[in-house]
C-alpha cells in the first residue's frame, strides 16, 4: 500500500531564521520556495541528498508546541548519520548544542538530540 514517507511538514515561527537553520546549518537543499498571499505563508521545499524531505511553513502567529517531546502528535524528526561524533562536532562548530549521547537499549546504537529554532526535537541516529 505505502512506498515510503514522502515528507515531513514543519511550521516555524520565524521563517528566515528557520530557513537559515535548515539550509545553511544543516545543509538541506532548496527545491522550491513559494509565498502564498492568501495565507500570508511561505512554503519551502527542502531536500537531503536530492530526496525531498521537509516542507517548512510559516504562518502568522502559530501556537506554541504544548510540551517537549511528549505532546500528542509528532514527537521528533530523526536523521540517520554514519559518524555520530563527527556530525555532533560539525553542529557544535555552528553553535548548535546537542544533548549527551545515549545508547538505544534495543539496538545498541548511539543517538542524540538537538533542537531547531522553534525547539522541535531533532534526533541523530548512528547507522
Amino acid at each position: 500500500m505505502f512506498n515510503r514517507i514522502h515528507h515531513v511538514a514543519v511550521i516555524c515561527s520565524d521563517y528566515e531564521r528557520s530557513k537559515d537553520f535548515y539550509v545553511n546549518k544543516l545543509g538541506f537543499e532548496i527545491r522550491g520556495e513559494y509565498y502564498r498571499e492568501d495565507r500570508q505563508s511561505y512554503k519551502l521545499d527542502l531536500a537531503l541528498k536530492g530526496e525531498y524531505q521537509i516542507e517548512l511553513f510559516s504562518f502568522p502567529s502559530p501556537p506554541a508546541r504544548p510540551s517537549r517531546p511528549e505532546a500528542r502528535g509528532l514527537r521528533h524528526l530523526a536523521f540517520e548519520v554514519g559518524d555520530l561524533a563527527a556530525v555532533i562536532a560539525q553542529l557544535n562548530e555552528k553553535g548548535i548544542a546537542t544533548e549527551p549521547v545515549r545508547i538505544d537499549e534495543f539496538t545498541g546504537r548511539a543517538f542524540t538530540f538537538f533542537a531547531d529554532p522553534d525547539e522541535l526535537p531533532i534526533e541523530l541516529y548512528e547507522k
